[in-house]
């Protein structure tokens, strides 16, 4: 087949792969989407462990850099992440205590950029790729009142309109296509999506809560064995660390330990297949993203239930420098 880039690698796929719903088909994801950005002058947030906080009252100077280090799980921004091939994104939504209500991302603490400012920078990638869908999950929603809901979602819908896909569809990507809907948005608080049809309940997450990628391939595998959801739902590959991991490894950081585990965790990637099948895969959410091929191995898995006289497409992807907040370049490899 001809090269293709992963930008836009959904209006690329075969004919078959156009009319079976988005649940059967492997798509690629980032696990905590905005944590590139992370404001390291802003507070912690006040649902993280006492212990922490306490740490990071009585020794900023040493915990910020921790933080910073564990915290940050991407290296690019949204519009670059598309353009890797990635199509899931996991946003856990917050708002700062005493600071109006303007919403920003967390992980640990807040980030520079505003909710408003990363589904602006979405809606504009949209324009350029009319036949891509994205699944954006939205969570946590630390601190927001029924009011800050309230205005989060009259946003959305006033920004995105006509490209929302209502739950009450069963999107393929040519029913998409034929209707102009890019975006499914998955809203974890059910009284919400209870009061706007334009919303898909919580999308369910596995993740193992481990260090250690043996235990990650072990927990995915035995929740797969169990049967897949009937939707949509999130196998995470990321790699997760508590407070006395983090203290026994004080030369480690999340890039690092993400880097060595992922062979045997691509290497099982690449063993999935996607489908209505019992032991299918859906949605796979990974750490830094732009620094292995987890796009491309995702997005070929599709290609396996085609049989073996349609091969996947060859892809090529350069290397890509995305500017993110204050002007700082941020480098994303695939």
């Amino acid at each position: 087949m001809e090269l293709v880039s992963l930008q836009d690698w959904m209006s690329c796929l075969p004919e078959p792969l156009l009319q079976v719903p988005l649940w059967d088909l492997a798509i690629p994801g980032s696990h905590d989407s905005m944590s590139f950005c992370l404001d390291l002058s802003s507070p912690m947030l006040r649902s993280e462990p006492l212990m922490l906080r306490l740490l990071d009252r009585l020794l900023p100077c040493c915990m910020r850099p921790c933080i910073q280090r564990w915290s940050t799980t991407q290296s690019s921004v949204l519009s670059v992440q598309c353009e890797l091939g990635v199509r899931f994104l996991d946003l856990r939504i917050a708002k700062k205590p005493a600071r109006g209500a303007t919403l920003f991302f967390a992980h640990g603490v807040y980030t520079l950029i505003t909710v408003k400012e990363a589904l602006a920078e979405l809606s504009a990638w949209l324009e350029e790729h009319p036949r891509e869908v994205l699944v954006l999950c939205c969570s946590h929603f630390e601190s927001l009142t029924d009011r800050d809901h309230r205005d989060l979602v009259q946003f959305i819908i006033g920004l995105f309109g006509a490209k929302l896909c209502p739950p009450q569809d069963c999107p393929t990507l040519s029913s998409c296509w034929l209707k102009g809907q890019q975006l499914i948005v998955s809203y974890d608080y059910k009284e919400v999506v209870k009061q706007h049809p334009q919303l898909w309940t919580s999308i369910p997450y596995w993740y193992a809560n481990s260090p250690d990628p043996k235990k990650v391939i072990q927990y995915l595998d035995n929740q797969l064995s169990k049967g897949r959801p009937e939707k949509f739902f999130v196998s995470g590959l990321n790699l997760t660390e508590d407070l006395t991991f983090i203290l026994l490894h004080p030369l480690l950081n999340l890039r690092t330990l993400t880097l060595k585990g992922l062979p045997p965790l691509l290497q099982w990637t690449n063993q999935q297949r996607p489908g209505p099948h019992r032991a299918a895969v859906n949605i796979v959410c990974s750490d830094f993203i732009g620094l292995s091929h987890f796009c491309s191995i995702m997005i070929g898995l599709n290609f396996k239930s085609l049989g073996s006289t349609l091969a996947a497409p060859r892809t090529s992807v350069q290397p890509v420098v995305a500017v993110g907040p204050k002007g700082r370049s941020q480098h994303s490899l695939l």
